[in-house]
């Protein structure tokens, strides 16, 4: 092939010579052969040609995505229960005993099978039992309660699946990422939601007349059932422990509106009632109705705001003390009662076996006189 491609050169290249002797013509024949020397050079025959393989498609490469959150869940789900509350039978209309139920969430957090949840979770149960993550039914014993910071603890026997650690809650940033896990309406067992610390320091009124403080607001769905269950930070550390979920009323409708006990509060009742059975809370001996400027002005009381001393037990603190049924106290210690500092958040600041201040009116006067505080009985 190479003698072939040569010898036509040497062809060309001698009928390029004749032409420039020629003349005017000769430049028109040496242009057409200069042409056809160019192409013989450039233009490969059918022969010369040799078809390269279409390149392979690019190999799939699998991709594992493990994010902050799935290694989280992965972590400490397994440690998230759902809390099963068989409450105390109640006479039925129809004959027999009705056997109703309520479930809510937990977690265990030692390796002694100590399972956290909520008060309202536990209240009023018979008999409790836990069901794993792994779907396992097992009974669980109640080992105490507190109302006030809606903290309740649970024991469960056996080999356990895994054991959740606590945050510093004193450390959240709103903005922050948090998980919340827990079996909304019972059936739904160790679901997950994503939201963000929307605020900390929060306090919301309860129905029992104190103010639940120290909670963590959150926009991470929660929902009746996911009560108890904990609320995570990227870290794997439970910071809270999601207690209630306002979503407003009449025209007002709010969404995104989660709140948990801060962990700091959540593990430091918690250890008090693994410790002891309950939480040693301070006790006056007393039944009261808190005034309000409208209650007030209808019963034309001296003050705005204070408690109304309905009833004294005998012989309990506030007895001892000399205060009697209608007295209004004003101010525990140095805390004047009012809208930012309720009776029982206010009494709560103090301890069991405590001398306290107390202010009170009675008969239009101001008087003063001090109350050793006395132990809350254990519900």
């Amino acid at each position: 092939m190479e003698q072939r491609k040569s010898a036509r050169i040497t062809f060309l290249a001698a009928l390029l010579a004749a032409a420039m002797v020629f003349g005017f013509g000769g430049a028109v024949l040496g242009a057409g052969t200069t042409y056809l020397l160019l192409r013989q050079q450039e233009t490969p025959s059918a022969s010369d040609v040799q078809v390269q393989p279409a390149s392979a498609p690019p190999s799939v490469t699998s991709v594992q995505i493990d994010t902050a959150v799935t290694e989280t869940v992965d972590r400490i789900g397994p440690a998230v229960v759902t809390v099963i509350n068989h409450l105390q039978r109640q006479a039925s209309p129809f004959g027999g005993s009705a056997e109703p139920t309520a479930s809510g969430s937990g977690v265990i957090i030692d390796a002694e099978g100590y399972v956290v949840t909520n008060n309202h979770v536990v209240e009023g149960a018979e008999t409790l039992e836990v069901v794993l993550a792994n779907g396992e039914n097992r009974p669980a014993r109640l080992v105490g309660r507190d109302a006030f910071a809606d903290i309740a603890v649970l024991q469960v026997e056996g080999d356990l699946p895994a054991l959740a650690a606590w945050g510093n809650s004193d450390e959240l940033q709103p903005g922050e990422p948090v998980i919340a896990i827990g079996s909304p309406l019972g059936d739904f067992k160790n679901t997950v939601t994503v939201g963000v610390v929307s605020a900390v320091g929060r306090a919301i009124e309860t129905d029992a007349g104190f103010r639940m403080e120290d909670l963590i607001q959150t926009d991470a769905a929660i929902n009746r059932g996911n009560s108890g269950g904990p609320l995570v930070n990227l870290a794997g550390q439970v910071i809270g422990i999601n207690t209630l979920v306002v979503r407003g009323g009449g025209s007002s409708i709010a969404e995104g509106l989660g709140f948990a006990v801060s962990s700091n509060t959540a593990s430091a009742i918690a250890e008090q009632l693994i410790a002891r059975g309950h939480v040693a809370r301070p006790y006056l001996g007393i039944s009261w109705a808190w005034i309000t400027p409208q209650v007030a002005a209808a019963n034309n009381l001296p003050v705005d705001r204070g408690v109304y001393l309905r009833e004294v037990v005998p012989g309990g603190p506030a007895a001892q003390a000399g205060l009697e049924p209608g007295d209004i106290l004003t101010a525990i210690g140095e805390t004047a009662l009012d809208d930012d500092h309720p009776f029982i958040n206010s009494l709560l600041r103090h301890v069991p076996g405590e001398k306290v201040k107390v202010i009170y009116w009675r008969d239009g006067q101001v008087h003063e006189t001090e109350v050793r505080l006395g132990e809350r009985p254990s519900a």
